[in-house]
């Protein structure tokens, strides 16, 4: 007797033949997208060293220079060998260094029963510790 065969079965091994026939494919198939171009980066230019004029202290006390007679009396914004014109005297210590705004300078004068201390920054008294 002919075995008979059921359509149902005949069109499940098709599909699994047609299923199988896709997984032995060796072709692939890539779609690469090219590398995006870097982008240009700026680079910071650095800040312009700070400027100022007149004569400074060298880290012994002493001017660069004459002071110009140009301040009156100690007060925010004098120069550093203003100070030292109008204290009449050399400090007792320097400290001359460079600091985040430029060139920054402490002076320290030990006055009898006290100690003042001077801060300038760019060659400008910037504060008064006394």
């Amino acid at each position: 007797m002919p075995a008979s065969t059921d359509p149902r079965l005949l069109i499940l091994a098709v599909l699994a033949a047609c299923g199988l026939s896709a997984c032995t494919s060796t072709e692939t198939r890539r779609t690469e997208t090219p590398a995006p171009e870097p982008l240009p980066v700026a680079v910071p230019k650095p800040a312009p060293a700070p400027t100022f004029q007149g004569p400074v202290l060298t880290g012994n006390g002493t001017c660069t220079a004459p002071a110009p007679a140009g301040a009156a009396a100690i007060e925010i914004g004098i120069g550093e060998c203003d100070l030292v014109r109008l204290k009449g005297k050399p400090p007792t210590d320097v400290l001359v260094g460079e600091g985040r705004a430029g060139r920054e300078v402490q002076v320290l004068y030990n006055e009898p029963g006290a100690k003042e201390l001077y801060f300038f920054v760019n060659n400008r008294l910037d504060r008064i510790v006394k």
